[in-house]
């Protein structure tokens, strides 16, 4: 039974954390969109062809709605595209994604999409390299996992167990819960899904410290840390064991040729399906009329009107410059604000004229500095470039054919705060970047360095191409404030049931991005968008 009786905050919550772990029914969908008459008279803006942007925008249309994507960028996607440097096409940000038979999935067939996406599963889910230690995180096998690391821990073979059970099994309840199309009944939930309601206010520290004590082994089960942007620390443990107790179940897979032919399907979905897709434009006003939103203002001077208005961009620019001050409460802007944007990047991608398929193991290499999670995060914070963890994707080794023959691809990533490009910032917007620009390469070559050190001797004679990126070239492309990349952090004030609801406090207003519910990651910003949708239909029956 649970520990204290569920408040009415709590059982809303439980109801959102519902919502959002599923993919929409469709003879739900079908039943509200009915309702939903004239849609001629219902035309909807979205602001940003991000993934959740284009997923909301894909069901409008599909459901006849008059729908709009205005998109300040060239192409569809945000963080989900790619790029051509001479004869080698990059990814922008994927190593693998759990879009596979499960509620992501599910949404991606709603809309019409998953069938034109070709998914191909990575050899193994990741591999974790730390002084003394080389770990590979076998595909779909929890117990493969549990075992490999036993095998260094042999002490904490029960602990290692339960706490990959514990993974597991959360997994294993929102699915059900989702089999259950989100129902359940209030009184009961904490005995129908005690893993749920057993990880509700707790940390990833927490939940290691409930299961295992040697921090070096903490470390290891807590190694895709920076998937989610936070350290174990601060991190929500549900949003850290959902999705690798995921992972280890149903495995990792690329979309194939890049993740631009995802964001492409969808945008396709959209203008097959009579909506449109306004290029290089941008939102500058969201106009609201008597409480409920009427348009929305691109900054060439165009109007459209609207009767629904969502937003893939970020909720602190939707609030502090879009929307008009007195419209919305200055109560929720002070709790937007309180609200930090997660963790940056600083990405390297290299070029190789030959090939390294097959010569180099795994496709998805962790390299961590073996002094824990919680220095680790320090270290990127601080840009210690030279001594914090990053990652090496080898992308040829997922699939025979992603580069041009006699040649290899490779992305190095490493996670960044925003304070040491800060000081570039006010001339990085003017256009002055020759100290950006020595920065950036001198940080670029000290990546290069250490790859080569510890994954790939020989790197530095192969490299025919080189591209960098920092936070202010996250900026410059998605206008993320501080160059984020999962939107707002998922602390505990601002994760699973307590995170920011898509539907806002103005009438017709929905957030459909990393920034709202549940958060980042392909499969968390497509179920926004879906859940965007949802709350539109759900506010015209």
């Amino acid at each position: 039974m649970p520990d204290r009786p569920l408040s009415r905050r709590t059982f809303l919550s439980i109801s959102a954390t519902a919502s959002l772990a599923m993919a929409l029914d469709p003879t739900k969908i079908n039943a509200l969109a009915a309702k939903a008459l004239p849609k001629e008279d219902f035309p909807v803006v979205v602001i940003g062809a991000g993934l959740g942007g284009l997923c909301c925008g894909a069901y409008l249309a599909r459901h006849c709605f008059p729908v709009t994507v205005v998109e300040q960028h060239a192409i569809p996607g945000g963080y989900a595209t790619a790029f051509d440097r001479g004869r080698f096409t990059f990814e922008v940000s994927l190593h693998g994604t759990s879009i596979h038979h499960n509620a992501t999935a599910r949404i991606l067939a709603n809309i019409g999409v998953l069938d034109k996406l070709a998914l191909v599963a990575l050899p193994e889910v990741y591999r974790f390299k730390a002084p003394g230690l080389d770990i590979a995180v076998a595909q779909q096998n929890p117990e493969a996992f549990a075992s490999e690391v036993i095998r260094h821990f042999p002490d904490e073979a029960g602990g290692i167990r339960s706490f990959v059970a514990a993974m597991v099994g959360l997994s294993q309840e929102v699915e059900t819960l989702h089999e259950k199309k989100g129902k359940f009944i209030k009184i009961l939930f904490p005995v129908q899904y005690p893993a749920m309601w057993a990880i509700r206010n707790k940390t990833l520290a927490d939940l290691l410290d409930d299961h295992v004590k040697n921090p070096q082994l903490q470390g290891v089960l807590a190694s895709l840390w920076g998937y989610y942007g936070l350290p174990p620390s601060r991190l929500s443990a549900f949003y850290y064991a959902n999705a690798t107790g995921g992972y280890l179940r149903h495995g990792s897979f690329y979309i194939k040729d890049r993740s631009q032919n995802l964001s492409n399907a969808l945008a396709g979905a959209i203008e097959q399906a009579g909506g449109r897709i306004l290029y290089h434009a941008t939102a500058e006003k969201i106009l609201v009329k008597d409480g409920v939103v009427s348009a929305t203002v691109l900054a060439e001077g165009k109007t459209l009107p609207a009767r629904a208005v969502v937003s893939n961009a970020s909720a602190l620019t939707t609030f502090n410059h879009l929307v008009p001050k007195e419209a919305v409460s200055q109560d929720y802007i002070k709790r937007l604000n309180g609200y930090r944007p997660s963790i940056s990047s600083f990405i390297v991608w290299l070029g190789l004229n030959r090939t390294l398929r097959g010569k180099v193991e795994g496709c998805g290499i962790h390299v961590t500095s073996g002094q824990g999670p919680e220095a680790d995060y320090l270290a990127c914070m601080r840009g210690d470039v030279d001594k914090g963890p990053f990652s090496v994707s080898v992308y040829d080794n997922i699939y025979e054919g992603y580069s041009a023959p006699g040649t290899a691809t490779v992305m190095l990533l490493f996670l960044c705060g925003y304070e040491p490009w800060r000081r570039f910032e006010a001339d990085y917007r003017k256009g002055l970047k020759d100290a950006y620009e020595s920065e950036k390469s001198r940080w670029a070559d000290i990546l290069i360095r250490r790859a080569e050190k510890e994954v790939i001797a020989g790197l530095t004679a192969m490299i025919e191409v080189k591209e960098a990126a920092t936070p202010l070239t996250n900026w410059r492309f998605t206008k993320n404030p501080e160059g984020a990349i999962y939107g707002f952090e998922q602390s505990l004030d601002n994760a699973f049931m307590n995170r920011i609801a898509n539907r806002t406090p103005i009438k017709g207003l929905y957030l459909a991005s990393a920034w709202g519910n549940p958060g980042g990651g392909f499969g968390g910003v497509l179920r926004a968008g879906e859940q965007a949708f949802e709350k539109i239909l759900e506010d015209l029956a």
